[in-house]
């Protein structure tokens, strides 16, 4: 790792000798980017490749005053920031070749460095995503209390993201410790600034009540100097700062990027406020000879060469390895032994809020935070006086569920142990970056540098004419994508084991529960149980046919088997409780026993998670078989409105009790 030099404590003058350090960092950067477009163009480099050569002095001056156990969040054109926060050139070199032995074994490539070990929270192929991600980062740091800061980088272009703005209030909301520091480099990808946007950052800075400055890009003192002052408030309480930093990137958006969008007489401009010879020109000044800079030259061309030659002798990462990174290795829990029957008795509601509870006391690094869960406690009352039980770590947040989830992504980078709230199922799809590209891959891409220990809290449920965007059940959605767990209890005891698990768990785990089953009552658990994730469980003995369901539809289930018993026909009743991962082996073991298998569930039929069991057994359990395999799920359309509908289209005991009879018929 790079050595860090000493910093400049305010904004007076800086010495010669960090005047040489700041030169040596960004010639680090210059140098790495150059040989980088030399070897895309070979092809040693493949995918995507975007440079930031020019705008080297906001990197290193924006990470001057920064030390290890500060963050930083990048951007795809992020070689420059993790250079100069202190990430080796070789591993970084070795990981743009896809080498096993890159900073993230091969896993991310150019736009997705990370190390969290010395504060870089990852550079982001998404434009905005390190924006929510960099708030739950300086989360963890507010809540720790140890002045660390947090500096999320991002350009112009980033402002016109959803996510700019989500991130950028609940900061100021919060006062975190957080600078946004724009790198206006005058273009979103070909589009001039001019064409994107109306208000100046300053305006927008107002606008969200907090501090703006300005800083000349190109000049790495007085990029250093604005840092270090901005960082040193921030560390005495501070809330965020916005810092434009304008600049100009000398090569396209990408490389191979023809760049019509610009003349090459505003390119030729533009270099002669080129950032290596303003600092030059800074030693020139302070009475450093020429001589001193050419000899960093040297050094750092001698270090960027081994760089290249030790990343071109490593062997790309292994055709066994392909499955290392998607899951972190889970903790083994057994299944809990039957609860006796005539205790005490509890509701789902009670369930989620104990667990709530027992993981907060058990655990300094788990909170919670979400739309009125504080002071509101929830909207079903399911959080109702943690708020005062755990000062500052039930948090309300404003209605931005991009920002809720990237805070949890972020506080989950850096160790803590987030449970937050989005209120609805339906509202997934506000926040489904956080989800799909970043809570469920970052292990992955990071190599397992990124830890990810974080739950999302949602619910769901048919039935009550909530309408077409309160009552649908997106489970499938989210087990399509490699990475998440996915839990859907069906009673009390098992919402309580389970949402335990699921916060002790190092994996992002999606919580979802059914609203109707709030006031489902039934034996309460000891205070120490859990249930093992990814395990599904026989809760009907039959040998006749196996009905496989998850969350409320299990109850109806269990309804409809009681039914057929009546008539002679014994149904083996499965709870999955996991949906991703799926619990195969028991699926297959009870077909091997039945012979005959039926799906119910609450989602939609068509491309739902019956569809992979229906696969299942198709390419498993083909020779169990003696029957077709069903499925009972509302038809292909959305959760009507009327009452009269809505009957019609969700799936009963009545309508499962039908299925069964004409699969026993079969």
């Amino acid at each position: 790792m790079t050595t860090q030099a000493p910093h400049p404590t305010g904004t007076g003058s800086v010495d010669a000798g960090q005047l040489l350090e700041m030169y040596r960092r960004m010639r680090r950067i210059r140098r790495f980017e150059e040989r980088a477009s030399d070897l895309y163009k070979a092809t040693e480099i493949p995918g995507f490749l975007h440079l930031s050569i020019g705008q080297e002095a906001s990197a290193v001056g924006a990470c001057w005053p920064l030390g290890e156990r500060d963050g930083i969040t990048s951007t795809h054109r992020g070689h420059g920031h993790v250079l100069a926060k202190g990430l080796d050139s070789a591993s970084m070199m070795a990981e743009l070749m896809g080498k096993d032995a890159g900073t993230c074994h091969g896993r991310g490539g150019s736009m997705h460095i990370a190390d969290p070990g010395i504060g870089i929270f990852g550079a982001n192929g998404i434009v905005g995503a390190g924006l929510p991600i960099a708030g739950g980062v300086a989360t963890a740091a507010k809540l720790r209390g140890a002045g660390d800061v947090v500096v999320a980088f991002f350009g112009d272009g980033a402002v016109a993201q959803g996510m700019f703005h989500e991130a950028v209030n609940l900061a100021a909301v919060w006062d975190l410790p957080v600078v946004f520091l724009c790198e206006n480099n005058h273009y979103s990808e070909f589009s001039p600034a001019a064409e994107q946007h109306r208000a100046p950052l300053s305006a927008r800075a107002a606008g969200y009540g907090i501090t703006y400055e300005h800083v000349d890009g190109n000049d790495v003192v007085a990029v250093a100097r604005t840092m270090t002052e901005v960082v040193g408030r921030l560390r005495q309480g501070a809330g965020p700062v916005l810092v434009e930093a304008e600049t100009y990137r000398w090569h396209g958006h990408y490389e191979g990027d023809p760049q019509r969008y610009r003349t090459p007489e505003e390119v030729a401009a533009a270099r002669e406020r080129d950032p290596l010879l303003v600092a030059r020109r800074h030693l020139e000044t302070a009475g450093v000879g020429a001589a001193a800079a050419d000899a960093i030259d040297e050094e750092i061309d001698k270090e960027i060469e081994a760089a290249v030659a030790w990343a071109r002798s490593l062997p790309e990462p292994a055709p066994e390895t392909l499955y290392d990174y998607v899951l972190a290795p889970r903790p083994d829990v057994p299944e809990p032994a039957p609860l006796p029957a005539g205790g005490e008795v509890f509701r789902t509601m009670d369930a989620v809020r104990l667990a709530l509870e027992h993981e907060l006391a058990a655990d300094p690094d788990v909170f919670v935070a979400g739309i009125d869960v504080a002071e509101g406690g929830n909207v079903f009352g399911l959080t109702r006086g943690l708020a005062q039980a755990f000062p500052g770590r039930i948090r309300d947040t404003p209605i931005s569920e991009s920002a809720v989830v990237g805070t949890a992504v972020g506080a989950a980078m850096a160790g803590m142990k987030p449970v937050v709230e989005i209120m609805y199922m339906d509202f997934i799809g506000v926040c489904l970056d956080m989800l799909l590209n970043q809570a469920a891959k970052l292990r992955f891409m990071t190599g397992g540098r990124a830890s990810m220990p974080l739950v999302v809290r949602t619910q769901f449920g048919a039935g009550r004419s909530s309408g077409s965007q309160h009552s649908q059940s997106l489970e499938a959605l989210l087990a399509h994508v490699p990475g998440l767990t996915v839990v859907m209890p069906s009673n009390p005891a098992d919402t309580y084991g389970l949402l335990r698990a699921a916060i002790q768990d190092p994996n992002p785990v999606v919580f979802v529960e059914n609203r109707l089953q709030y006031g489902f009552k039934g034996p309460r658990p000891p205070a120490d149980h859990l249930v093992p994730l990814g395990k599904a469980k026989v809760v009907r003995e039959g040998d006749d046919i196996t009905l496989v369901s998850w969350s409320r539809m299990v109850q109806d289930c269990l309804a409809a088997a009681e039914l057929l018993a009546v008539e002679g026909t014994d149904v083996e009743v499965i709870d999955l409780r996991t949906v991703a991962p799926l619990d195969r082996a028991t699926v297959l073991a009870s077909l091997a026993k039945t012979n005959r298998l039926v799906i119910a569930h609450e989602a939609v039929r068509d491309f739902g998670v019956g569809a992979e069991l229906s696969a299942l057994a198709v390419d498993e359990g083909f020779w169990h078989l003696d029957a077709p395999v069903t499925r009972v799920a509302p038809p292909p359309v959305p959760a009507p409105y009327a009452p009269s509908l809505e009957r019609v289209w969700l799936p009963s005991r009545d309508t499962i009790a039908d299925t069964l009879r004409r699969i026993a018929a079969v």
